[in-house]
Formats: structure tokens, sequence, C-alpha cells
């Protein structure tokens, strides 16, 4: 038996804005229907595969996410990510973007402080796709 993601969900204060921030970053749109969840997806109706979903609540982030989005451009290049993120209203919070080889990242946070990395696209690199592992079962 398996199970697949279909949504990853933010708990936040300000449902629409937050959903439009991360709308923006993706290329994605934004969905809703009186309820005060708000729906981000590539399409209506969303395909399969994973979307997100901003549900407002009451108490705020406390601490650093345990779980993080790393996102590479497909379309344009890492720094000028980061550049349209900061302008959507991210913060950095790492630059790695130093770091030599095909490597190199930075950290950011959305307005509501969720971390999130942009890394290289794919044809930035000169050895390998971004994210592609080797890995034996376990």
């Amino acid at each position: 038996m398996t199970l697949k993601i279909t949504t990853a969900t933010f708990d936040c204060d300000e449902a629409l804005p937050l959903a439009q921030f991360w709308a923006s970053l993706l290329g994605w749109h934004v969905f809703s229907d009186a309820d005060p969840e708000i729906l981000v997806a590539p399409s209506y109706p969303p395909p399969p595969g994973m979307c997100l979903l901003f549900i407002p609540v009451p108490e705020g982030k406390t601490a650093k996410n345990r779980i993080h989005f790393d996102l590479t451009p497909t379309d344009s290049t890492r720094d000028a990510q980061v550049e349209v993120a900061l302008a959507a209203g991210a913060q950095m919070i790492d630059d790695r973007r130093a770091i030599q080889g095909d490597g190199g990242w930075a950290v950011l946070a959305d307005p509501e402080g969720n971390e999130f990395c942009i890394l290289r696209s794919d044809a930035e690199r000169t050895t390998r796709p971004s994210r592609t592992f080797r890995i034996e079962e376990l």
C-alpha cells in the first residue's frame, strides 16, 4: 500500500497574501471558494501532483521549519529568481551563493517566515541536474 503527496499545507496568519506570494514565485494560480482556506495550484482543477494549501491559524510561527522547499529555476537563473523572491517580499536568511562549483544556494524566508532555498538552475550546472541522487534502497 502506498500514499501520494497531494497538498503541502501552510498554517499562516493571512492566507491570501501568503498564497499570492507563493503563486507568484511558482507561476501558479490562486483559488478560493469563500472558505478561509486558499489553494495554489498550476491549474484548476488541480492536476495530479502537489498543490499548496494555506490555512489561517491563531498561533504564530515559533521555530525554524522542520521541512522546506528546494526550488530550482526552470527558465531563468538562480540569482534572477532570488531577486524575484526578494522583490515579492522574501527575506534573505543565509546567502550561500558563493560556494564554488555547481553548489551555491540562497536560503530565504517567505513573508511569514517559512524558509525555502533557491538552487542553481539545471542550465547553470556543469556536472549534473539539481538533486539527482544515486541511492540504494535500504
